[in-house]
C-alpha cells in the first residue's frame, strides 16, 4: 500500500495538536480539506484514526500505534530526499514573491558550488512559510515574522518601510504621506493565513494603541487582494517595493508613518546540511554588498 507522506504529515500534525481548527492553521490548509484528507488516510488504512467530540481529537488505539511510527518514517524520508538531491547537485529553494530578487544569490550560490543548479519554488501567499512547514523546501526567502518561525533556522537579510495600498477613491488617496492612527477606523483585506504573529504583524497589532482591526475581505489571490481594495473594501499594509510588483488602476500606494518596517529573511530546515549552508552565506553576502551601495534595489 502506497500512502501519501503528506498525508502522514497531516495525520502527525492533528495527533499534535489535538484539533482540527490548529492542525489548519499549522499546516496552512482550510480544516474542510484537512478533514477530507483524513478521511482519505483512514479509508486507505481501512481503520478510525481519531474519535472525534466537541473537545477535540482523541486517538485511538490503531492511531496511537500509528502515531508512535510516523515521525521516524517521516524524518528518515526528509534525510533521504535531502541526500537524492545533494547527489544531484540540486538544491530546492521557496520564496515568497514580494520577498526578494534571486538573481544575484542564486549567480553567488553557483560560484560557491559549481555544477549545482538552484531549482526556486515560488509559494502562495497561504503559505508564509514557503514551503518550510511541509519540508517542501529545506531553505527559503521570506517575510519576517512567520508562523513557526522558533522551529527554524532564521538570518534577518534587511528590511523596508511598509505602505498602505487603498483605493483610488479613498479619502486620503491624494496624501503624499499618511499617519498610521489616520487608518484606524478602515477595514483591513487579509490573505487566509493571516495569524499569529504573522497577523499581528501585518495589522500593526501593537501599534494600534488598543484599537481593533476591523477584517473587511478575506482574499487568497493577489488579483483577489487588489480587486477587493481597489473596490473599496478594505487597505492594508503592505512592504513598499508591493507598489513596484503589484500596479493595479484604481489602487493606490502611500507610505505611512508609525508602523514598523517589513524585514526579509532567509530561513532553512534544522540539518538541512552543507549546500543549505552556502546558499545563506550567499544571501548574507548579497543583502550586505547592496546595503553598502554596491548594487541594485531589491524589489
Amino acid at each position: 500500500m502506497d500512502v501519501d507522506t503528506r498525508l502522514l504529515r497531516y495525520f502527525a500534525a492533528i495527533a499534535e495538536e489535538g484539533n482540527l481548527t490548529r492542525a489548519a492553521h499549522r499546516l496552512f490548509v482550510s480544516q474542510p480539506s484537512l478533514t477530507k484528507q483524513l478521511k482519505h488516510l483512514e479509508s486507505q488504512l481501512g481503520v478510525r484514526l481519531f474519535t472525534r467530540s466537541s473537545t477535540g481529537m482523541t486517538l485511538t488505539d490503531a492511531g496511537h500505534a500509528l502515531a508512535r511510527r510516523v515521525p521516524p518514517v517521516l524524518a528518515n524520508w526528509d534525510v533521504a530526499v535531502r541526500e537524492t538531491r545533494s547527489a544531484a547537485r540540486v538544491l530546492r529553494v521557496g520564496f515568497l514573491a514580494s520577498a526578494v530578487a534571486t538573481d544575484d544569490i542564486v549567480a553567488a550560490f553557483g560560484q560557491r558550488r559549481p555544477g549545482w543548479r538552484v531549482d526556486l519554488r515560488q509559494a502562495p501567499w497561504t503559505d508564509p512559510t514557503a514551503g518550510l512547514a511541509h519540508a517542501e523546501v529545506p531553505v527559503a526567502l521570506l517575510r519576517l515574522p512567520f508562523p513557526g518561525e522558533d522551529e527554524f533556522g532564521v538570518r534577518t537579510l534587511f528590511s523596508e518601510p511598509r505602505c498602505v495600498a487603498l483605493s483610488s477613491s479613498h479619502r486620503l488617496s491624494g496624501r503624499r504621506e499618511i499617519a498610521f492612527p489616520e487608518l484606524w477606523d478602515d477595514p483591513v483585506v487579509v490573505a487566509p493565513a493571516l495569524k499569529g504573529t504573522w497577523r499581528d504583524h501585518w495589522l500593526a497589532t501593537s501599534e494600534r494603541d488598543g484599537c481593533k482591526a476591523r477584517i473587511g475581505a478575506v482574499a487568497e489571490q493577489p488579483e483577489d487582494f487588489l480587486n477587493a481594495i481597489a473596490h473599496g473594501h478594505g487597505i492594508a499594509l503592505v512592504p513598499a517595493s508591493t507598489s513596484l510588483l503589484y500596479e493595479r488602476p484604481g489602487v493606490v500606494y502611500i507610505p505611512v508613518t508609525g508602523v514598523s518596517p517589513s524585514e526579509v529573511g532567509v530561513a532553512w530546515l534544522p540539518e538541512a546540511g552543507e549546500a543549505v549552508a552556502d546558499f545563506v552565506q550567499c544571501c548574507l553576502d548579497v543583502t550586505q554588498t547592496r546595503r553598502t551601495g554596491c548594487g541594485t534595489r531589491w524589489g
